[in-house]
């Protein structure tokens, strides 16, 4: 954009400052004091550095920016209103409003230019650090020496909550080791927080801890906006990730609120807006101003923007033909596209060859790597346990790029960092870690669940069958806490075939997460799952084969299925008609049409018994009122896996108690522990 007049560039950053008092009045809802604060920050960041469409938020080569201060959503609808984006002034006023393009916090796909769902605060943080992975990944397979088609930056602004969140630090750590150079980073450093000064919880020296973790530092005062045009420049220059602490005042130009909390998460009110606006000399009225050559200044990026579009899209042109084959993967990446055929990779096991889920995840990985150049991914420090590493390749590094991320033991950034690569595009991205971990991770595997973002989370040692590391280490609840996250498939394969069409069923899946639980321990592996029955969550694996209705319905997941099995040989032998029912995926079967639900769970069938080593809280879902659910209701223990469950009574026998119990009950009796 061409440079503006220090009157010009004062009525933008007052144009930014009196809208951001404006749509946070209207709602009376909202956080105004960020986007004051910012306001010169954003005006030089979207005005002189950043590269982006406005017409075409999707550019792949466009600068991304995240809002990892997400309260502050203000400031961004703002910017992006300004700057020319589909978000016309209507949606402005409709702040925080049901249905409207401007919702509290940025949220992805739901308003144009927002790259991705931040609220809690150290999410956005840790995504950017994905985005820039993503980049270097990419970078590697794409760019030549002479035609580099990715080549960009990413911005995020953070406010002090998300320095004093764990996430930040972990994805802090993470990116100054592999020296994330295309990461700037604008902190600002207002000194107040929701309840108070900062000086209350937080005297911590932020700059040196960035030193300390490898990243460039720069300290400013971020209402110059020289002073940040230069920080931001000398930023691009260094190697190194950056961080550029703003010295900012929240509510900046309130007579009575700036620099307090009241400015933070409160409208002004109405005397405190009007006082402001005279303050900084701005009109009372209209509200919602926007003079016209600021509007003309800001509307240059719709020009500008389709000029640094067309520039790349001539380099894309001549790397085409240069590189036709990488060319046509380009695009298959960039569409999600599989390649033909891909599902026959998959292996497939013969039956009576024990193996544990988790290698069977493993050699599935491994097949389907040299077929999918994109798939990427790693573990927070447990690739030998989690069975999470593409052979054949290293480790990516500050120096090299590889397939293989060692995240350390950074189980929540590792899952908030898999989000930003996912929605950077052209990956397909998993990460590994024990199951019970999940609580470590559960934030961001929620925000992925909820953006649908194809992230797929490969936890193994899924039950208390890990056996020797015990109680803390064995997961009970967990199985129903990530099943009621919505969006998020749940997939608790029973053999290694059903390992097999969990990586079918997570690498098909576009809109959201997909979890793998996994076993540590050898499960038998049946003739009845190399079929797809799987691929519907769950489905018939034994039954009597006479045609008629079960007697009981043996209901199992993942390494319980074994006891279903064996509890229905018992069981036919007594000449009861039993049928074995595998349920991988709850969240799948309940999309399947009621015909098809109905038949594998014929309504009729009373008598059911669910086999799962984890709460039994949630199976009332599918037992009905005579039903008995065979499970854990208590902390493990520490012992190995088979006495482990024997102790807890998963057997055969009592999985066959818990039957004639059910077939035993007539009426009322209600679901129970057994």
């Amino acid at each position: 954009m061409p440079t503006p007049s220090p009157a010009l560039e004062r009525r933008c950053v007052d144009t930014i400052r009196a809208l951001a008092m404006d749509i946070v009045q209207k709602a009376n809802s909202g956080h105004p004091g960020l986007p004051m604060g910012c306001s010169v920050i954003a005006h030089v960041l979207w005005s002189e550095h950043m590269r982006y469409d406005p017409r075409d938020p999707r550019w792949p080569n466009r600068d991304r920016f995240v809002l990892s201060a997400g309260h502050g959503s203000a400031l961004l609808y703002i910017m992006l209103h300004l700057t020319g984006y589909d978000l016309p002034m209507s949606e402005l006023q409709r702040f925080r409003q049901l249905h409207s393009m401007t919702p509290g916090h940025p949220e992805y796909r739901d308003t144009p230019g927002v790259e991705v769902t931040t609220g809690p605060l150290g999410q956005g943080f840790a995504n950017g650090v994905g985005m820039a992975i993503a980049q270097r990944v990419l970078a590697d397979r794409f760019n030549s020496d002479s035609q580099r088609i990715i080549d960009h930056h990413v911005y995020a602004i953070c406010s002090d909550g998300d320095m004093m969140e764990g996430v930040s630090s972990e994805a802090a750590s993470l990116a100054g080791h592999l020296r994330l150079g295309r990461l700037i980073y604008l902190y600002d450093d207002n000194h107040i927080s929701l309840d108070g000064p900062t000086e209350d919880t937080f005297t911590e020296d932020v700059v040196a801890r960035f030193d300390a973790y490898g990243w460039h530092t720069q300290r400013i005062d971020g209402l110059d906006s020289a002073a940040v045009d230069t920080a931001i420049t000398a930023a691009k220059a260094d190697p190194r990730p950056s961080l550029i602490a703003c010295r900012t005042h929240i509510g900046w130009g309130s007579p009575h609120k700036q620099d307090t909390a009241k400015a933070h998460g409160s409208p002004l009110g109405e005397d405190e807006v009007r006082a402001t606006k005279e303050a900084i000399g701005w009109p009372l009225e209209p509200l919602f101003l926007v003079p016209d050559d600021v509007l003309t200044h800001y509307r240059a990026a719709i020009d500008q923007g389709a000029r640094l579009r067309q520039q790349w899209q001539d380099l894309l042109d001549s790397w085409r033909a240069a590189n036709p084959a990488l060319a046509a993967q380009w695009d298959r990446d960039l569409r999600g596209e599989l390649p033909a055929a891909w599902q026959d990779a998959l292996p497939r096991w013969p039956a009576g060859e024990p193996q544990s889920t988790r290698v069977a995840s493993g050699r599935a990985i491994n097949a389907l790597a040299p077929l999918l150049p994109n798939l990427v991914g790693g573990s927070a420090d447990l690739k030998s346990s989690n069975e999470t590493f593409i052979d054949g390749q290293g480790y990516l590094t500050a120096d090299t790029v590889q397939r293989n991320i060692a995240f350390g033991v950074r189980e929540h950034a590792m899952c908030a960092v898999l989000t930003g690569m996912s929605v950077y595009g052209g990956l397909r991205v998993f990460g590994g870690t024990f199951l019970c971990f999940s609580d470590y991770a559960r934030p961001a595997i929620r925000l992925a669940a909820l953006s649908g973002i194809p992230v797929v989370y490969v936890f193994t040692h899924d039950s208390i069958g890990l056996g020797e590391d015990g109680p803390t280490h064995q997961p009970i609840e967990h199985h129903m806490a990530l099943r009621a996250i919505p969006n998020l498939w749940f997939i608790r394969p029973g053999d290694a075939n059903e390992t097999s069409a969990a990586w079918r069923m997570a690498l098909e899946r576009r809109d959201g997460p997909t979890m793998l639980a996994l076993t540590r321990q050898k499960l038998p592996v049946y003739a009845e799952t190399a079929g797809e029955g799987a691929l519907r969550g769950g489905y018939v694996v034994r039954d009597r084969g006479d045609g008629r209705a079960p007697d009981v319905l043996l209901i199992a997941t993942g390494s319980e299925l074994q006891l279903a099995v064996g509890a229905h040989e018992r069981l036919t032998a007594e000449g009861v008609r039993a049928r074995v029912v595998s349920l991988p995926c709850w969240q799948a079967f309940e999309r399947q049409d009621e015909a098809y639900r109905h038949q594998v769970l014929p309504p009729q069938v009373r008598a059911r018994v669910s086999v799962e080593a984890g709460t039994t809280f949630g199976w009332e879902r599918y037992l009905g009122t005579e039903g008995v659910a065979v499970g854990i209701d208590r902390f493990g223990a520490s012992a190995p896996d088979k006495a482990v469950f024997e102790y807890f009574g998963f057997t055969v026998d009592h999985v066959v108690e818990a039957a004639r119990l059910s077939l035993s009950r007539t009426s009322g009796a209600g679901v129970a522990a057994f």
